[in-house]
């Protein structure tokens, strides 16, 4: 835990711009609640909270220092169960609705604000996943990890968004889970917007995170090696 608070306090700058833009987007859910009476929007609250699991499982393992190739190995496991979440809130875009009763520019900004944070979320676990495989394998096989695991996120986001499927459902209900994946991939013909959604969100994640990395202000960002 000590462990943890220090490198907290490390990156204070970081934690501190993320609380801000966090609040901020609660703030727009609570006025856009306020000015209209209803809570259609609040179900973001909850996808951003499953946006924050893999950037607090990267922060915590970035903090320890050196691990095991075992425990990386299996928080890796658990860490590639929930990324998908937080880029999963592009997908909420699909709510956005002309509604006479509703104020359409102000849930573009919550929306979009929630988004916002969920891909930055995402960005920022990936950066820390990167610096932690880099210690463990060759910069080739570094980046042939992420970009793999990206084009994951693409296909959990289909199974999130279009079958339903939850993350803990691989403990819940692993035979249906596994029975409806293998279907699509046994039928690939039949179920042609799995690999659309999957390819398509893969390739925008990819072209996103590769190309931020190479911004110079991504440089100043502390590792997990540091």
């Amino acid at each position: 835990m000590i462990l943890l608070i220090n490198y907290i306090k490390n990156r204070s700058d970081l934690f501190r711009i993320l609380f801000v833009s966090i609040a901020f987007c609660l703030l727009l859910l609570a006025v856009r609640i306020i000015a209209t009476g209803t809570i259609l929007y609040a179900f973001l609250v909850w996808n951003l909270f499953l946006a924050i699991i893999p950037f607090f499982i990267t922060t915590y393992l970035a903090s320890q220092g050196h691990i095991s190739r075992l425990k990386l190995a299996l928080c890796f496991g658990i860490w590639l169960l929930f990324l998908p979440n937080a880029p999963y809130l592009i997908t909420d875009l699909m709510h956005l609705r002309w509604d006479r009763d509703g104020i359409l520019w102000l849930d573009v900004l919550v929306v979009t604000a929630f988004v916002w944070n969920g891909l930055t979320l995402c960005f920022l676990s990936l950066f820390d996943m990167q610096q932690m495989l880099l210690d463990k394998f060759s910069k080739r096989k570094t980046f042939l990890i992420l970009v793999f695991v990206l084009f994951l996120c693409g296909f959990g986001i289909y199974l999130g968004r279009f079958l339903r499927w939850n993350s803990w459902d691989i403990v819940h209900y692993p035979d249906l889970l596994l029975k409806d994946i293998a279907v699509r991939f046994i039928y690939p013909l039949k179920h042609l917007k799995i690999w659309g959604v999957t390819l398509g969100f893969g390739a925008f994640l990819n072209l996103g995170f590769w190309m931020i990395k190479e911004l110079p202000i991504t440089a100043n960002l502390p590792t997990a090696n540091k």
